[in-house]
């Protein structure tokens, strides 16, 4: 689980559309919402706001992001 990642952090996670990578924005510790999407993160249960390198934005849980090189 990558729980502790902070902002900068290089990323990678299974998309959609295959295999993303890119750099966490933030921790979120708090209900926040991308695209639609509505992440109920709290501060023991964070989520992160990640950026990918085609510069699109999404909310990931720790468990489904891996750091990258």
């Amino acid at each position: 689980m990558a729980k502790n990642l902070k902002a900068g952090d290089k990323v990678e996670w299974d998309s959609a559309g295959g295999h993303s990578k890119g750099k966490v924005v933030k921790k979120l510790t708090a209900t926040a919402t991308v695209k639609g999407h509505v992440a109920k993160a709290t501060p023991e249960d964070p989520q992160f706001l990640v950026k990918s390198e085609s510069g699109g934005e999404a909310i990931h849980k720790p468990e489904a992001l891996k750091k990258g090189s």
